[in-house]
């Protein structure tokens, strides 16, 4: 292999659009492990919600690493120790929620554990919980309820205004904050220093592996900052357009085994 570490997005990019991992990238992804190549899936989940495909793919067994929340929390895939956490203001948050009520937007909240919402049945409230096989309890209010401090905010809103309301929220954040789209129905509100970027070349630091021999395959936006931190960029064919313009290379799509086609066209020795 021409790398030592690939680095996942896994909606749009390790799973289809059936939310499955394809046989031919399965297979692949397991034959690189075992020429000792390390795997990190790096997802905007929270970590519950990479346990499913962090077995599948036996990251428990192949010392792989799960980076949650853009990067917010990474950890190690066989004990769960904590490589690096990153969360909000808990007081700074709470004013936050209280913006956010004003607009037209379903706020999702989590603590690691369970998600947190004002209404069980809002806008993929149960989506959400079923992607992440986490369970959901419903508060009055998230502001009054909030007594953590939260890695981000995920917000559920509709597509056709995410554009126009991620530029509203991101005129209202305070400068260590920032709102990026991790789906075409999703925004999260995260730490500045937070991305995926960041936490790739944090965990190449930590396992002594040079930038440059890492690779990153992603499809959205909160992607790019790891697309161009690594040594191999690899966008999705069914990626947003200025996520292939920041990419080395374009594969072919999550429903066609690009995750594989790339290792084995431009990653194998």
């Amino acid at each position: 292999m021409k790398v030592k570490l690939l680095a996942l997005d896994i909606d749009g990019t390790l799973t289809n659009d059936e939310k499955k991992i394809t046989s031919d990238t399965k297979n692949t992804l397991l034959q690189v492990q075992e020429k000792g190549v390390r795997l990190m899936l790096a997802s905007a989940r929270p970590v519950p919600g990479l346990y499913e495909m962090a077995e599948e793919l036996e990251l428990y067994t192949h010392q792989g690493i799960l980076m949650a929340y853009n990067g917010g929390r990474i950890i190690l895939a066989s004990d769960g120790s904590v490589l690096s956490e990153t969360s909000m203001d808990k007081e700074k948050t709470k004013a936050l929620l209280r913006y956010l009520e004003t607009l037209p937007v379903t706020v999702i909240l989590d603590d690691g554990k369970q998600f947190y919402v004002t209404d069980e049945k809002g806008y993929k409230v149960e989506f959400e919980c079923r992607n992440n096989r986490m369970s959901c309890t419903e508060v009055d209010n998230l502001s009054d309820f909030l007594d953590f401090a939260p890695v981000k905010l995920l917000l559920a809103v509709d597509p056709e205004q995410i554009l126009q309301i991620q530029q509203q929220i991101a005129a209202h954040l305070d400068e260590d904050l920032t709102v990026v789209r991790t789906a075409a129905f999703y925004l999260e509100i995260i730490p500045r220093q937070i991305d995926k970027g960041k936490g790739l070349k944090d965990i190449c630091k930590v396992l002594g592996i040079s930038i440059k021999d890492a690779a990153a395959f992603g499809d959205s936006e909160n992607d790019m900052p790891m697309l161009e931190a690594a040594g191999w960029g690899i966008a999705m064919e069914n990626a947003e357009e200025a996520v292939k313009d920041k990419a080395d290379k374009v594969t072919l799509s999550n429903n066609e085994d690009g995750i594989a086609y790339a290792i084995k066209k431009w990653l194998l020795d």
